[in-house]
C-alpha cells in the first residue's frame, strides 16, 4: 500500500503550489487537501480552498480550530496596516499565535495510521522564506518546523512525516513554481482584509503583486487598489 498525503491548504499561493507538488508524487495512495476554520475574517479563502482542490482532482476538508486566541485576522473590527511586509519589524501584525503549531499537531492526528493500517503519511505545509524573514512569522521558521516536524515523527511511532518543499524559495520563486505545475492562481486568496476583492494594500496583498512582478509571470488577480 502506498503512502498518503495531507496538505495544509489555505486556498493561497504558497499552499496552492504545495498541493500541486504533492499530487505530483505519484507514490501516494491519495492525496488530501485540509483547510484550517480558526475564525478568520477572510473566510473566502476557504471557498477558494475548496475550488481549488476541486480544480487538482484531491478531496477537501475542513476543520474546525476553535479557542484560538484573538488576533488581527480573526476580529473584524481591528484594521488591517496598508504596509508591506518590508516595512514591519518584529513580530507581524497579521501573526495568530501558535496557529501553525496547532495545525500541524491537527493534520498529524489525522493524518496518524490507525492500528493495523500499513501506511505510513505525510504532511506538508507551505511556508516560505520569506515568511520567517526578520521573525515576523516564528512558526513559519526552518528551526520551528524542524522541531514540530521531529515531535510528531517520534509520536506517531515514526509514521507521518512533514514536508516544507517552499522553505527555501522566494514568493517568486513560488509562483514561478506553481506556474510550472498549473496552479490555478486565478482561484487563489491572499487578501487578509475579508473584502469582495483583493484590497491589494494589505501586506499579503502587496507580497502577491510583488512576487508576479518580480517572476515576470502575468498576474490574474483582480484588486481593489
Amino acid at each position: 500500500m502506498n503512502d498518503k498525503a495531507f496538505v495544509a491548504l489555505s486556498g493561497g499561493l504558497d499552499s496552492s503550489t504545495v498541493l500541486a507538488i504533492a499530487c505530483e508524487n505519484h507514490g501516494y495512495d491519495n492525496v488530501t487537501a485540509v483547510s484550517i476554520d480558526y475564525g478568520q475574517r477572510h473566510k473566502k479563502e476557504l471557498d477558494r480552498a475548496a475550488q481549488i482542490a476541486k480544480e487538482m482532482g484531491c478531496e477537501h476538508r475542513i476543520i474546525q480550530l476553535p479557542n484560538i486566541p484573538k488576533s488581527m485576522l480573526t476580529d473584524p473590527g481591528v484594521v488591517i496596516p496598508k504596509m508591506s511586509y518590508a516595512e514591519i519589524t518584529g513580530v507581524s501584525p497579521t501573526y495568530v499565535p501558535f496557529r501553525n503549531g496547532l495545525m500541524l499537531a491537527t493534520l498529524a492526528a489525522m493524518a496518524s495510521p490507525g492500528k493495523g493500517e500499513l501506511h505510513n503519511a505525510h504532511i506538508y505545509f507551505g511556508a516560505h522564506a520569506e515568511d520567517a524573514a526578520n521573525d515576523a512569522y516564528p512558526d513559519c521558521r526552518l528551526d520551528f518546523i524542524g522541531a514540530m516536524g521531529a515531535a510528531i515523527y517520534i509520536g506517531t511511532y515514526h509514521r507521518v512525516r512533514v514536508h516544507a518543499p517552499l522553505i527555501e524559495m522566494t514568493k517568486a520563486e513560488v509562483v514561478i513554481k506553481g506556474y510550472e505545475l498549473s496552479v490555478p492562481f486565478e482561484l487563489t486568496w491572499s487578501c487578509y482584509a475579508g473584502g469582495d476583492k483583493h484590497c491589494g494594500e494589505c501586506p499579503t496583498c502587496r507580497a502577491r503583486k510583488a512576487a508576479f512582478h518580480e517572476a515576470e509571470i502575468d498576474d490574474p488577480t483582480e484588486y481593489a487598489a
